[in-house]
């Protein structure tokens, strides 16, 4: 978010019709930016809500500060400290066992980890070699995996998977060659969301609303009819509800008539 003053974030559990507004702190005129992302730790049982607040101070360059709101718990945002900048919309969507991952916007070489339940950060040598910009590149959860996409070529995308979590040697390396996408779309970027059971990648063309399915077996992309809107992300559906979560005193609302589960 770029200079959005007014703004709300909603935690919402879509199967049972649940949404919580999460109070945020009162706006301050030195933040330039402000990106968000959700993390579950295993460990503590506990959801958090993860904000990095990119600020700039008169003679200073940008400075990114972590600040988290524990559900449940936190009374307000905690500040953990600064860290290395995300790039905007990448901050939520590679959370890999507790841990959530993003690249800033000044080199590719490193990832970086914040550990849902220490609060840890810390970096990961991200795949050798790579000549792309950080721009180009999107870190994605793909089969429990952490993955670094490569989707800045026209003809292919490639996909790095971390074989074993926190090896830097473990970067293996896919190419997929775009050649039976649609013509008219096949040279825009294809951004992968999630697989499915049978190895399929699921893809979303970047802010467009084409999805496709890639089979690595059959080495296809087949289209995907479905009705999306700026932009798309797995899912799984759960009966677990907001409140046992954020508590019976605080307020859930209901986006269509209450569920009741029997």
């Amino acid at each position: 978010m770029n200079n959005i003053l007014e703004h709300s974030v909603y935690i919402s559990n879509p199967l049972l019709g649940e949404y919580f507004e999460v109070k945020l702190p009162k706006w301050e005129k030195r933040i330039k930016r402000v990106t968000y992302a959700f993390c579950f730790s295993e460990t503590s049982g506990q959801y958090k809500v993860l904000r990095s607040v990119v600020s700039k101070f008169e003679g200073r360059p940008h400075v990114s500060e972590l600040e988290v709101y524990t559900l449940g718990v936190d009374e307000k945002w905690r500040n953990v400290g600064e860290v290395p900048e995300p790039l905007c919309g990448s901050f939520c969507k590679a959370n890999v066992n507790g841990f959530v991952h993003w690249m800033n916007s000044e080199k590719n070489d490193s990832i970086y980890s914040l550990n849902s339940w220490t609060e840890e950060v810390k970096s990961l040598l991200a795949p050798r070699g790579l000549t792309t910009s950080s721009y180009g590149l999107t870190l994605v959860e793909l089969g429990n995996c952490l993955c670094l996409c490569d989707t800045y070529h026209s003809e292919y995308v490639d996909i790095w998977w971390m074989k074993e979590y926190g090896i830097a040697e473990s970067w293996t390396k896919d190419r997929i060659w775009k050649d039976t996408i649609q013509p008219d779309i096949s040279c825009d970027r294809f951004i992968p969301i999630s697989t499915w059971k049978d190895g399929e990648i699921l893809m979303q063309r970047y802010r467009g609303t084409h999805v496709v399915s890639y089979n690595p077996k059959e080495k296809k992309f087949t289209k995907v009819k479905v009705y999306l809107g700026f932009a798309g992300t797995s899912y799984i559906p759960s009966f677990y509800s907001l409140k046992t979560v954020i508590g019976e005193s605080l307020q859930v609302s209901y986006a269509y008539p209450k569920v009741e589960i029997v």
